[in-house]
């Protein structure tokens, strides 16, 4: 039985272990050998190649067939070329002098080592890039390996990936052995560090959350149509049914709000709010200031996409919602402006456009204290005693002890009357 040559065997060790081909091993050595004899024949020309049969790395000095000689450490003349190969050689074929290698000393194995490892960490990293490159927006499972400078470096089997610091949940904290999920956001081709850069708060995860709970998501039955999130507080979910027998909210609700819960417990109590889309806008706006009840919508500026949304007085900071989160992520998920008015401010505002209509003056001028509590402008409204107690309500929606994800998650609100669309 043949015996297999130790260097073979140590080229394809370390093909396996790091992943890569033993084709591109074998032209790392012969790289490094061609570096590090370099040092010992400073002038030739050298070409390494590793002998598959005999298992042995051979070292050559190429010199070229020239008609005059300039430069004898890389060209031989025809005439000399004759007198060693005989009439086959000709003017521009290279001929090969082997040059031994065991005397090329300790720097120069240093040098090769380091262009193998070199080597070897270029097609680890290009291998890393081809894979998961593919595989950007899909949610992996990996372990928290270290900490460097607030961000998270996770293992994935035999890589690493980057969970940074601005793509982590304030509401979440590890350690090291911790087992996280998060979805893939990038793959940096040149980064120094690991490639792979991971997010945990990222829209993209709670849809693929979704897709694994929901049967009816992944079948196709139900869809997504739009996601927002602020991380760790809440996130608004618009989703549609494919076919009228199915309720697309109660399909992602689950029963007595087990498929949805489990999402929650994921995202370490972030609370969600599924609400039915719709082509018509003003039905779909409705539908987003869930849980807030409104009254009616009308759009204001359908050029600039405004809308001016009337809610009774007790559900202004209920549609407003914490630092005006609740407006604001409907106003992300909806693509409309939203300006949030009660009955009593709407009442005072017309009013007021009366009186300088009787009077004959601009209204604009004296409507101040009517202004609309824009998506933008909205955390002023929040810091009554009023707010903080139907903010309180709001945060039950869809993950509270005494409320079930069933009734909460659903918007209660009845799709405007056809003459105020």
């Amino acid at each position: 039985m043949a015996t297999v040559n130790p260097l073979l065997q140590q080229i394809d060790a370390i093909a396996k272990e790091k992943g890569v081909e033993p084709e591109i091993i074998i032209s790392a050595v012969q790289d490094a050998l061609e570096a590090a004899a370099r040092k010992r024949y400073k002038s030739e020309a050298l070409r390494a190649r590793f002998n598959t049969d005999t298992g042995q790395l051979e070292l050559y000095a190429v010199k070229k067939i020239v008609e005059d000689v300039t430069d004898p450490s890389t060209q031989i003349s025809l005439t000399e070329a004759h007198e060693l190969y005989g009439d086959e050689a000709e003017v521009d074929m290279e001929i090969e002098f082997p040059r031994p290698t065991e005397d090329l000393g300790r720097i120069a194995a240093q040098t090769a080592k380091q262009v193998i490892f070199q080597k070897v960490r270029e097609a680890e990293r290009e291998n890393v890039y081809a894979e998961y490159s593919q595989r950007v927006g899909e949610v992996v499972n990996g372990m928290v390996k270290r900490f460097e400078n607030g961000d998270i470096i996770v293992e994935l089997g035999r890589v690493e990936a980057q969970l940074p610091r601005k793509e982590q949940s304030r509401a979440e904290n590890y350690t090291v052995s911790d087992r996280v999920r998060a979805v893939i956001r990038g793959v940096n081709r040149s980064a120094k560090g690991p490639q792979i850069v991971l997010s945990r708060t990222d829209p993209a995860l709670l849809i693929k959350l979704f897709e694994q709970e929901v049967p009816e998501i992944y079948d196709g039955t139900v869809m997504i149509r739009g996601a927002v999130r602020e991380a760790g507080d809440r996130a608004k979910v618009a989703v549609y049914s494919r076919e009228r027998d199915v309720d697309p909210v109660g399909a992602c609700v689950g029963m007595k709000g087990t498929r949805v819960q489990s999402i929650i417990r994921e995202l370490r109590g972030e609370k969600i709010d599924i609400v039915e889309w719709s082509e018509d806008p003003i039905l779909f706006v409705t539908n987003a200031i869930s849980p807030a009840k409104v009254q009616r919508v009308s759009i204001v500026d359908d050029g600039e996409r405004v809308m001016e949304v009337i809610v009774e007085d007790k559900q202004l900071s209920l549609a407003i919602g914490k630092k005006g989160q609740n407006v604001r992520l409907a106003a992300k998920l909806t693509g409309w402006k939203i300006d949030i008015k009660s009955e009593e401010e709407k009442r005072r505002e017309v009013e007021i456009q009366l009186g300088a209509l009787e009077i004959g003056e601009p209204a604009a001028e004296e409507a101040g204290e009517g202004e609309p509590a824009a998506a933008e402008d909205v955390a002023a409204e929040d810091a009554t005693p009023q707010a903080t107690a139907a903010d309180d309500e709001a945060q039950a929606v869809a993950g509270g002890d005494d409320a079930q994800a069933d009734d909460v998650t659903k918007p209660p609100v009845e799709p405007p009357a056809d003459d105020e669309k």
